[in-house]
């Protein structure tokens, strides 16, 4: 399936078939930007990894979660820096077959069947999903990591934007994040647009329970913009707003603290 239009708006999810795409392009392009790398080398925007840790990362969340959807059951996720990938030469297949394990488990269960996940029983499509914008961020790391071109289609990273929102303003999201904490306010809102999309943007109001967001449009106590790409690696923090070119408009001091206190 290709990317919608840019100047075609699509704020829904995209579906099953598009998320397990968009899980085999990312973690190939992860492959790609990782093969015949230093296993030892530093990854800037994840200080504390190594290439290994990041390799490791990702096949072990993939086959975490593919056992999770087939079986019901989840082991303890391991620590990162005991993920074994194997030899460097084998790490574009082991990443692969992660992949693959994943969106089979889902495709075998049905993407609509309810599954375990840290918000409650929801459709295995939401791993898909999950692990899609956690691999399409991670292959952001290694491909900067690596100086080679990360690309993203608009459909994806839009996505990955409306997914981290959704995750950070969930009513269970400060229990696993206390950070979020931080951003209970009083109506102050931060305006999100990526300027090479149609789409309204996301406009995020800080509550005095926290956090919510719509897809909107309108005036925030700062706003921003960027295409859609850099907003994402923004929100990640994988670019600083000058890195990525934001045009900021209005108090500067509700995007610091957003930035802050979350990171998706």
């Amino acid at each position: 399936m290709s990317a919608p239009d840019a100047t075609t708006p699509n704020t829904a999810t995209p579906g099953a078939a598009r998320l397990a795409e968009g899980l085999r392009e990312h973690t190939a392009g992860m492959a790609d930007a990782v093969t015949g790398r230093d296993p030892a080398a530093p990854v800037p925007t994840c200080p504390e990894w190594r290439l290994r840790d990041l390799v490791g990362h990702i096949g072990q969340a993939h086959r975490w979660a593919a056992g999770l959807v087939l079986t019901g059951e989840a082991d303890a996720i391991a620590n990162t820096a005991d993920a074994e990938a194997g030899p460097v030469e084998a790490w574009p297949g082991w990443l692969r077959e992660g992949a693959e394990a994943l969106a089979g488990a889902v495709e075998d269960r049905g993407p609509e069947t309810l599954v375990r996940t840290f918000l409650g029983p929801l459709p295995a499509a939401f791993w898909l999903r999950r692990m899609l914008h956690d691999t399409s961020v991670h292959h952001a790391d290694a491909a900067l990591a690596a100086g080679v071109p990360f690309a993203i289609a608009p459909d994806l990273a839009a996505d990955a934007i409306t997914e981290g929102l959704q995750l950070m303003t969930s009513p269970r999201a400060v229990t696993i994040k206390p950070e979020l904490a931080a951003l209970r306010g009083h109506g102050e809102t931060l305006h999100l647009r990526a300027d090479d999309l149609a789409e309204p943007g996301w406009l995020i109001t800080r509550e005095p329970d926290g956090p919510i967001f719509e897809h909107a449009a309108g005036e925030g106590t700062v706003m921003v913009s960027a295409p859609v790409r850099e907003l994402l690696l923004m929100l990640t923090r994988r670019l600083s707003p000058e890195e990525a070119g934001a045009e900021i408009t209005g108090e500067r001091a509700e995007l610091d603290l957003w930035l802050a206190n979350t990171a998706f």
